[in-house]
């Protein structure tokens, strides 16, 4: 994740929402993240001081996961009182970041020559276009933004302009609202929480909110079991220097009871997602979808509802992983920890299943806030997932992991896609509907490089694609048929969605 500092002004207020809350200083010292982090001898980022003041308001309520017009001291209170409000939007608009950047979609630069052809003009269908002061001008009240002009003109002096956010989601989820304040808003029934938007927009005006506070109460309460579940991307995710035994000895030493590795949930929802496409396709339905990217499945069933009927009903790896370890550990709570935002959303769906979510951006602001050392660990970590399940991650990962265990001949004849990135998902959704794709298996996932490249990772995708390559690689067990926990809870657990 590039470091901006949008970026460094969210991991000051995670980190800090972590050591107050773990201090037990958390509603007395509340204000101090403004006032210490916003000063009148800091470098101003915004108009002014009170502006800067006001946007990271809207930061802490976000972390406590408190509704945005609470004050903090009351929000900070609220979220150590457990008042936990999972039906807030995971996603929100921080409504004193966003600048209401200009709507207008074309627009005429410096560049425009005042030509002879007037090339924009002529292509104009409903006469938008005139010559004011020697340049082209563009009358909004008629214009269509249909982009003719911009097409036409021979030196590229019409430019198309959108806001970043809008421009990001390829769902078209964002839009700016009506009259006169024009700040975005986000339509939560087309919203999949992929996080891009959070990404784009220059201003930082995009935030997701933080399980943090509850999570760190249950841990210093320990009044149940808390397990920490990571992702099979975690490799290399807090420093190349910091191995995966230091990751699990930093989670132990915050008090999880455990760590497991979702890698054991991607080898289980393999063996039965393979068994569920080898039942139902083709003779109950024509294609089957992956399950284990929330995002994707959100736009299927949000976008194309029509196909509903062939998502999997495997649940995720996450979710695999989570009812894996309820059955192993009686009363036990599960973190999620990984590079998505969306499986916020995902763990409130499954409210039974997973407690907490985490991305490794926050995991690594709560190592810093509760002053966890990630020191050399004495013992060296080995995975006890198959590589299969490790590979999740990486392109194809799924499908390359479902073809080991399917019979060879399927595997071999099966016709499957992939598809990262939404906008590349709805672009092969589309021609699956117009007849123009054939497949028995659509692997979809939500960011453009696939699991690797996911909104809360802190490692570059490349990096750490090839970090999650060699950890498989050293992976004993090479298909999730020969992990035999994953054997055994597949028979065991009830894996399905519904």
């Amino acid at each position: 994740m590039e470091t901006t500092q949008v970026t460094k002004f969210r991991r000051e207020v995670l980190r800090r929402i972590a050591q107050y809350t773990w201090n037990d200083e958390l509603p007395d010292h509340v204000y101090d993240i403004i006032y210490q982090t916003v000063r009148d001898d800091t470098q101003r980022v915004r108009c002014c001081v009170h502006k800067e003041r006001a946007v990271l308001k809207n930061r802490i309520q976000m972390a406590l996961w408190q509704p945005l017009k609470l004050n903090i001291i009351n929000a900070a209170n609220a979220a150590l009182a457990g008042e936990f409000d999972k039906s807030l939007p995971v996603m929100d608009v921080l409504p004193d970041a966003c600048d209401s950047c200009p709507i207008d979609r074309y627009y005429v630069t410096d560049v425009c020559r005042h030509c002879i052809q007037h090339k924009c003009i002529d292509n104009c269908p409903k006469h938008a276009i005139s010559i004011q002061n020697n340049r082209a001008f563009i009358d909004r009240d008629v214009c269509i933004e249909c982009g003719r002009c911009s097409k036409s003109c021979p030196y590229g002096a019409i430019i198309e302009i959108n806001r970043p956010c809008i421009q990001a989601c390829a769902l078209g989820a964002m839009s700016a609202s009506e009259g006169e304040d024009t700040r975005t808003v986000i339509d939560h029934e087309k919203c999949v929480s992929c996080g891009n938007c959070r990404s784009a927009c220059p201003f930082g005006a995009l935030e997701e909110r933080s399980m943090i506070v509850p999570l760190l109460l249950a841990l210093k309460k320990k009044q149940r079991p808390v397990v920490a579940m990571l992702a099979p991307s975690f490799v290399g995710q807090l420093g190349m220097k910091v191995t995966p035994a230091a990751i699990v000895d930093g989670l132990r030493a915050l008090g999880f009871t455990a760590v497991v590795e979702v890698a054991v949930g991607a080898d289980i929802t393999t063996l039965h997602e393979a068994e569920e496409f080898l039942e139902k396709v083709p003779k109950d339905i024509p294609f089957l979808t992956s399950s284990c990217c929330p995002a994707f499945v959100d736009l299927v069933r949000k976008h194309f509802p029509e196909y509903g009927e062939n998502i999997s009903e495997t649940v995720s790896p996450m979710i695999s992983c989570a009812r894996w370890v309820k059955e192993k550990y009686k009363n036990a709570m599960t973190c999620f920890i990984g590079p998505c935002i969306a499986k916020k959303s995902e763990a409130i769906h499954f409210k039974d299943d997973v407690d907490f979510v985490l991305t490794y951006e926050e995991l690594s602001c709560i190592f810093e806030g509760t002053g966890v050392d990630l020191a050399v660990p004495t013992e060296e970590y080995e995975t006890t997932a198959a590589a299969g399940g490790i590979g999740f991650p990486l392109e194809r990962g799924v499908q390359s992991s479902m073809k080991k265990v399917l019979p060879e001949e399927r595997a071999e004849s099966a016709k499957m896609e992939y598809a990262a990135g939404l906008e590349k998902c709805s672009e092969k959704l589309s021609e699956i509907k117009a007849g123009k794709l054939s497949c028995e298996y659509f692997e979809g996932m939500a960011c453009a490089q696939g699991c690797v490249d996911g909104p809360g990772a802190l490692a570059q995708q490349g990096l750490t694609r090839v970090m999650v390559t060699k950890f498989a690689g050293g992976a004993q067990k090479k298909r999730s048929d020969e992990d035999m926990a994953a054997v055994e809870a597949k028979e065991k657990l009830n894996l399905k969605t519904k």
